[in-house]
């Protein structure tokens, strides 16, 4: 609660009590009644997810490598940059990153930097995401990709036209518009990059620590 005398900044926001109204496999909803200044006690829907990460991969010519991708929920296909969820309990986030950057571009690389941290949005959940910068391009192995990753085209442009892309609407997923402003904003104010195993405060664990408790208890 708020300290005598606290002023604005300084409440505790305590979670009274809490249930879960649905557990899924990549998402689930949790009920919490949430102490407010002045006494009140109100609900918030939570929605746990797993973490992600993603990669503004730069190969030798200044292109960013990015994949066109069916998205179900909006019924079309969007430019994003390679990516994918946090879904093994104590995975590092750039054997992740790796993984997936193989998977979808059939890429590695011999550089790797943080490029930045996102609450994707912290009213309604705690997905989060690292989306990370990796230079030094080379081919590798790609497995045989499935579902919509079969359908992945694969879009080098460039850097600048990647920024206007994204200010004309071209380029609409959030990760994407993100992680290429970023790059742009770094390289304008000449900011140097977060080492690729920086700590990432805001990694949400709650749902994989549910599923892990969910295995236990089925064990």
């Amino acid at each position: 609660m708020t300290e005598p005398g606290g002023g604005p900044g300084s409440h505790d926001f305590e979670t009274v009590s809490s249930r879960t109204i649905y557990s899924g496999a990549i998402l689930a909803l949790r009920l919490d009644r949430v102490a407010m200044p002045g006494g009140r006690v109100v609900e918030r829907e939570v929605i746990e997810h797993h973490g992600a990460v993603a990669v503004a991969a730069i190969d030798d010519d200044d292109n960013v490598v990015l994949i066109r991708q069916y998205r179900h929920p909006i019924g079309t296909r969007l430019l994003e940059l390679p990516a994918g969820l946090l879904d093994l309990l104590g995975e590092d986030p750039l054997d992740a990153a790796e993984r997936e950057l193989a998977e979808e571009t059939g890429l590695a690389a011999r550089e790797w930097s943080v490029l930045v941290d996102v609450a994707l949005s912290p009213g309604f959940t705690d997905e989060a995401l690292r989306v990370y910068c990796a230079r030094g391009l080379y081919e590798t192995h790609q497995p045989e990709p499935e579902n919509e990753e079969a359908d992945l085209q694969l879009v080098r442009m460039p850097v600048a036209d990647a920024v206007r892309a994204a200010l004309s609407g071209e380029i609409v997923n959030a990760t994407a518009v993100a992680g290429v402003l970023a790059l742009a904003a770094a390289r304008a104010g000449g900011v140097e990059l977060r080492p690729a195993d920086a700590p990432w405060p805001g990694r949400p664990s709650a749902f994989l620590r549910r599923k892990a408790a969910q295995q236990q208890s089925e064990d």
